[in-house]
């Protein structure tokens, strides 16, 4: 097992082939799936054919995957997954950060310290200027995530849905966190 990152609760690891029932569970919980695809079932298939090579995939630029599985370290129970993907394959200047957990992992602060350790790692290790991420303006869970993690609101926008799902009508939202902020913000003194 390739171990990208541990943090206090998380191991971050490679995706295998194996883990297609773990994605095939994630990904029929209409819960989940709420603000993805209006929480539609995946087939085994889509899985296979479409997902697990996604997941799968080497970006060169970072010598390594963009997506992430997310375990509980002290248990090994998988948890979903994170992205911290690069939107160009030939550089890591921009990354989009992303992630799917299972309702037991939802309120417990594992999508916040899953992202801010990817952060971290990406500003010190991996090359990254910039992250971005973006969600359903509706899903306020998603977007108190990316403030939690230090991305600060950029714009509100719309999309073509191929099939509008509900909430889809308000549009989408993207923030930003830049290697620059997240220097200062961790060189401010604490506020008492």
């Amino acid at each position: 097992m390739h171990v990208f990152l541990e943090t206090d609760r998380l191991v971050l690891r490679a995706f295998t082939e194996a883990d297609a029932d773990h994605l095939l569970t994630l990904d029929n919980d209409p819960d989940v799936m709420r603000f993805i695809n209006g929480g539609r079932p995946t087939s085994r298939e889509v899985i296979r054919a479409q997902t697990l090579p996604r997941l799968l995939h080497d970006h060169p630029c970072f010598g390594t995957r963009g997506y992430w599985a997310a375990e509980e370290k002290a248990t090994g129970v998988f948890l979903g997954w994170f992205e911290f993907r690069p939107l160009a394959d030939h550089s890591p200047v921009v990354v989009e950060l992303g992630y799917r957990l299972n309702k037991a992992a939802w309120g417990a602060g594992h999508a916040t310290e899953g992202s801010r350790a990817l952060i971290r790692k990406g500003f010190t290790d991996l090359g990254v200027e910039r992250v971005t991420a973006n969600t359903m303006a509706v899903n306020t869970r998603s977007r108190r995530v990316m403030e939690k993690a230090g991305l600060s609101f950029v714009r509100s926008f719309t999309e073509d849905w191929p099939e509008a799902i509900e909430g889809s009508e308000h549009g989408e939202v993207e923030y930003e966190l830049t290697r620059a902020e997240w220097r200062r913000h961790r060189q401010a003194p604490a506020v008492r």
